[in-house]
């Protein structure tokens, strides 16, 4: 019984961590624009430029976008139909957890046939309560059109990100799959 809640509180954060790693998305477009026509790309500079954040991070989303449009049949073009922009937001996230909520929670003290004492044990909680500070990001991609520079579809995704450089290159590709898996409207895997 002792292991058993001794695990629940690791298992309840290791719910909380894993559902907190994906990446959450949402697109939007413009319901008159033919996206059947559109057949080659470029990245509009002038909008990446003014994204906040490092140019070795807009390198990595720059590559990971243009490998997702690749893949979808388009061709990189100096006369394209579609302009790329992207610009990023980000915010810090502080978590509170209390891992002690009165009587009958794991924590120090306790007394009376509970607890024994003033030692670790199971009875009356005095825990600190753990807060940790994440930075949750979002990435926004527009397509426009090149001719009409009308914005005809946006991607969102939103997710926290790491600052691991080994696992940089895969955080970025996973925000950018999963905001193209949108691209175009009415198309999912």
């Amino acid at each position: 019984m002792k292991t058993l809640l001794k695990t629940i509180p690791f298992l309840a954060l290791l719910i909380v961590v894993t559902s907190c790693s994906s990446v959450r998305v949402a697109a939007d477009y413009d319901k008159n624009a033919s996206f059947s026509t559109y057949k080659t790309f470029a990245f509009f500079k002038t909008g990446i430029d003014k994204a906040e954040i490092s140019d070795l991070d807009k390198r990595r989303i720059l590559r990971a976008i243009e490998a997702e449009m690749l893949a979808k049949g388009f061709t990189k073009s100096e006369n394209p139909d579609i302009l790329i922009s992207l610009f990023t937001k980000s915010n810090q996230r502080v978590d509170v957890y209390n891992n002690s909520w009165g009587m009958g929670a794991w924590g120090w003290g306790g007394f009376g046939p509970w607890g024994g004492g003033f030692g670790p044990g199971w009875g009356w909680g005095w825990n600190q309560p753990n807060v940790s500070t994440r930075t949750e990001g979002v990435l926004f991609i527009d397509l426009i059109d090149a001719s009409k520079k009308d914005l005809i579809w946006q991607g969102m995704g939103t997710g926290y990100l790491t600052q691991n450089m080994d696992k940089k290159d895969a955080r970025i590709q996973e925000f950018v799959s999963k905001i193209m898996e949108k691209y175009p409207p009415g198309m999912t895997k």
